[in-house]
């Protein structure tokens, strides 16, 4: 039951919600100007007066007018996803599954923190991001970053941290004034972040329903640019009608399509259906083989294109009014003549063009409803899920392979590609990247991002052992790869990788009392014999350097010992590092002979400034094209 509020009437928001029946554009959400110097920001509905005050005159009135999209929050939602973090991605061999020789990565953590880390490792090199993001029905649970409230207020008053202090999900329900501008104020930021990452021909796809798609296309249209629009398709994803249903029982989602840039993409042709080929006759026994016809006229009129043509029956025609044919006389008197042109079986009727059959074998063009049929429904997919872990439906809502595979088709991925996917959530983006792989034979690559969002402890699925979303997706990616790898095994040549890298995002591996380059004294020197937290490992700080010296976290990797230290080569020289308690001049030179790209040591291996000025100069000698740094 609910309480009683005890208290009178807000007048004023009847009011205004009497004004939003009449003229809903002029209702927004905006900040309460009477609480905004105090700690917590209060919003409310409130009416833009001015718009208010244009429904009801007859004139013009107001300043200059341009278009634009915004939202309560849309301005810290920019400096949210500018600012910089302090942070690092920690390997995790345990969980990984073929650490060393995998491609894959497998990323934990607020996918914020991951797209800042991956600005410099990944820019311009993604090839396709598919994202399932909330939907915002009202019962969805979104990312909630802190914007303007300190961390003390975010916790007392949205109770958003979990039992370990992170910062989690929220409830985003149609209650909350800003129930729409959180979620974009949540979603901004990352697209910001994400277009970065892509190469210049590559393409993002999106999923979404009713509740947020208008706003979702305004935000990417600001953020990829209006002209890299490509499509908006819509997904079947019932196969059956809800009776319950208050209006109509919606069937289906929508998936929008943005390229990096629209004239550097291409988009991916579907493999030719026996339906769509039965659709080819050969009516004229033609020697080119099956055709179908179509029309021959367009309705942007031009007049040269305007003229009569006799049929061989002698029947004179000429397009419809308005309409004109889509070629020149001269043109079309070739098209007759090399017989590409049918008239009817009699010889008299309206022309239309002949489409032959072997002139379309390279593929289909995509159309923009996806029936489930096709592509797969909901009910499909939680099926697959099920079938990977005994029968147990341990998630709720994942996409089925079949649409995810459609979505790759469609990106035009190249054999060696990456795919991010940064609301992986089940990780369906990587089961079709590795079903797809070993059908094509191919070696494309996939990085997925999830919060380690916690199972309810009275749930089947925490009590089968799956604490967080991500070991039900770390799990569903180790099964599945087997199960590709049995189901088709006479089609896999040579490595087929099914493997990947755990990744967690955690603080920086310096302490907390960090000083910069120029802020060092000799009192501080002296008494700071390493600034590197004492818990961290060298593979820790080997991905730590990888960020910041902007390589691949994905590169091949391998430790060789030299004078009883672990020395760590990344991409056959690309990186060395050595991060022991003391290194040897026998260690250096031995790095120095390999002349790697680049070398990193850790600053306290070496005892005075004598030694480091030897290590200069051993590189000098042996290796001088190589960049060495030291943590």
């Amino acid at each position: 039951m609910e309480k009683l509020k005890l208290e009178s009437v807000d007048v004023i928001r009847k009011n205004i919600e009497k004004i939003a029946a009449l003229f809903p554009n002029v209702v927004t959400e905006m900040i309460d100007e009477e609480n905004s110097t105090t700690e917590k920001t209060v919003y409310k509905m409130g009416v833009k007066f001015d718009l208010l005050k244009q429904e009801l005159l007859g004139d013009v009135i107001g300043s200059e007018e341009y278009y634009d999209f915004t939202w309560a929050g849309k301005n810290a939602a920019i400096v949210e996803g500018n600012t910089p973090v302090r942070k690092i991605l920690r390997p995790n061999i345990e969980e990984s599954k073929n650490f060393e020789n995998t491609g894959n990565l497998y990323i934990e953590g607020d996918n914020l923190d991951v797209l800042k880390l991956l600005q410099e490792s990944y820019l311009n090199s993604i090839k396709m991001i598919y994202i399932d993001p909330p939907y915002n029905t009202g019962n969805d649970f979104i990312y909630t970053d802190s914007f303007t409230m300190d961390k003390d207020e975010y916790n007392e008053n949205t109770g958003l941290f979990d039992v370990n202090g992170n910062i989690h999900f929220k409830q985003n329900e149609k209650t909350n004034p800003r129930y729409h501008s959180d979620w974009c104020s949540m979603l901004y930021p990352r697209l910001k972040l994400a277009v970065n990452l892509l190469t210049e021909d590559g393409v993002i796809f999106i999923s979404i329903d009713d509740y947020e798609v208008d706003n979702l296309k305004k935000i990417a249209n600001e953020v990829f640019g209006e002209n890299n629009f490509v499509a908006q398709a819509v997904w079947e994803r019932a196969f059956a009608p809800k009776n319950d249903a208050k209006f109509i029982s919606n069937s289906h989602d929508y998936v929008l399509i943005y390229a990096k840039n629209v004239s550097s993409f291409s988009i991916g042709k579907l493999e030719r259906t026996t339906e769509a080929n039965d659709r080819y006759k050969n009516i004229d026994n033609d020697p080119r083989g099956v055709w179908t016809s179509g029309d021959l006229t367009v309705k942007t009129y031009n007049a040269k294109y305007d003229y009569e043509i006799v049929t061989p029956g002698g029947k004179i025609v000429r397009p419809t009014d308005g309409r004109c044919w889509i070629t020149n006389k001269e043109r079309m008197i070739e098209l007759i003549n090399d017989n590409r042109i049918w008239f009817g079986t009699d010889g008299s009727n309206m022309p239309r063009l002949k489409r032959f059959l072997s002139d379309v074998q390279t593929g289909m063009v995509p159309i923009s409803i996806w029936y489930n049929k096709d592509v797969g429904h909901n009910q499909e997919g939680r099926q697959e899920l099920k079938k990977l872990f005994d029968d147990k439906g341990y998630f709720d809502g994942p996409k089925p392979v079949r649409l995810l595979t459609r979505i790759l088709k469609l990106a035009n991925l190249g054999e060696n590609d990456i795919v991010l996917d940064f609301f992986s959530g089940s990780a369906t983006t990587a089961h079709a990247i590795m079903l797809l792989n070993a059908v094509e034979s191919s070696n494309r690559k996939f990085i997925m991002v999830q919060l380690p969002e916690a199972t309810e402890e009275e749930s089947e699925v925490f009590k089968a052992g799956f604490k967080n979303i991500c070991e039900i997706g770390k799990e569903r990616i180790r099964r599945s790869g087997e199960k590709i790898k049995k189901e088709n095994k006479d089609k896999i040549l040579g490595n087929f990788d099914v493997g990947f890298r755990v990744l967690k995002v955690d603080s920086t591996n310096m302490k907390d009392v960090y000083y910069s380059a120029n802020e060092y004294t000799q009192d501080i020197l002296e008494g700071l014999e390493s600034n590197i937290k004492e818990d961290r490992t060298d593979l820790d700080l080997l991905y730590g350097v990888l960020l910041d010296w902007g390589l691949p976290l994905s590169l091949s990797h391998k430790i060789d010992v030299i004078d009883d230290v672990n020395v760590h080569n990344v991409d056959k020289g690309s990186l060395v590092a050595c991060f022991a308690d003391r290194i040897s001049e026998v260690v250096v030179r031995e790095i120095a002979k390999l002349q790697p790209l680049r070398v990193v040591f850790r600053d306290s291996s070496f005892i005075n400034s004598p030694d480091k000025i030897n290590v200069d100069e051993i590189f000098k000698l042996h290796a001088p094209n190589t960049s060495v740094k030291v943590i």
